[in-house]
């Protein structure tokens, strides 16, 4: 079993005991909430999510904020925003954009990353900690993303559900269009 110092930084520490109270969250509690691995129910909740959010900071620590989804193959089939390699290893794709680089650029500098996947149906997300790294060549990936210009190859250090409490349901135009058609 890994300590709480292990488990959380000193910041979060501090506002647990501040804000919650010593006892907030027990070791044992807090082990089993946080994972290192992405076991098989996660990596299907999140390879069936069509876009998800990142975070990323610079050298400086100045944050950047980033929405990534996924456009059609070449014959116009949908592709996954992300794929699980395997129980410690995802990936992304990155497309033509802005070319800002903003998060690409943050990861150069520095490869921390946070990822939040939400379920708007169902009131459930995964948040996903990690290390990144960026793959520059457009054909690591190109059976899953043929018009990707770059990935990003991330190794998890917590992976873990989030209290669903204040998620909007929302509901998908194409489902609504067909509870619309449907008599």
């Amino acid at each position: 079993m890994r300590k709480r110092d292990e488990l959380l930084h000193p910041g979060e520490r501090t506002a647990q005991e501040r804000f919650a109270g010593p006892d907030a969250w027990p070791e044992a509690a807090l082990n089993q909430m946080f994972r290192e691995r992405i076991n098989a129910p996660i990596a299907e909740f999140l390879e069936a999510r069509p876009f998800f959010f990142i975070a990323s900071a610079d050298a400086d620590g100045n944050c950047d904020a980033s929405f990534r989804s996924t456009e059609p193959d070449p014959e116009g089939r949908p592709q996954p925003a992300v794929r699980v390699l395997d129980e410690r290893t995802l990936v992304f794709p990155d497309f033509s954009g802005n070319n800002l680089f903003n998060s690409l650029g943050n990861l150069l500098v520095n490869p921390r990353i946070g990822m939040l996947f939400i379920d708007f149906e169902n009131a459930l997300r995964v948040r996903v900690n990690g290390a990144a790294e960026v793959v520059e060549d457009p054909g690591a990936y190109s059976d899953t993303w043929p018009t990707a210009q770059r990935f990003v190859r991330v190794t998890p250090e917590q992976v873990f559900g989030n209290c669903s409490k204040r998620i909007p349901r929302l509901v998908p135009a194409e489902a609504r269009q067909i509870k619309e058609e449907t008599p």
